[in-house]
């Protein structure tokens, strides 16, 4: 039972932060976000929300499986990244939807692209399953950065 309440813990801890970040974006996403000129692999906006949630559930697990790993330099190195990188993208959506900062947003997208793949090598180190149920989130955010590029683009 304990075990169980655990792996549940770490599954509502990235997918709390996602939806704090979707709240504090505001209105963005309705209001701002329509007005845009879109590139033509524009997404519909429907698909946002069921992909986020898969991606934070699995980064949900995959923590909890690098936090079951005996205390190491590199369990520290990982979970250091692990939370640099849910910062990141916290506050992508807030310079994005909120702030309207699309060229910044792409810029912090871009860091955490680069923080997701040195987070999966430090994962796939201590537990390669943690590290591979990563891959889909990289892909996703490979796209969301070609999509966040080419909106900054579009509408400078």
């Amino acid at each position: 039972m304990k075990k169980a309440l655990t792996i549940l813990l770490f599954l509502i801890g990235p997918l709390l932060i996602g939806g704090l970040s979707g709240i504090l974006s505001g209105n963005g996403v309705t209001s701002w976000y329509p007005s845009l000129i879109k590139p033509v692999f524009n997404p519909p906006s429907w698909i946002f929300g069921p992909v986020w949630t898969i991606l934070y559930l699995l980064m949900g697990y995959s923590f909890y499986r690098i936090y079951m790993q005996p205390v190491s330099i590199h369990r520290i190195r990982a979970t250091r990244l692990f939370l640099l990188q849910l910062t990141l993208n916290f506050f992508w959506s807030l310079l994005f939807f909120r702030w309207h900062l699309t060229g910044w947003a792409t810029v912090e997208i871009v860091m955490l692209w680069i923080t997701i793949i040195l987070m999966i090598k430090a994962f796939v180190k201590l537990d390669p399953l943690a590290g591979y149920l990563q891959i889909p989130y990289l892909l996703w955010v490979s796209f969301a950065t070609l999509l966040s590029g080419s909106l900054w683009y579009l509408n400078r």
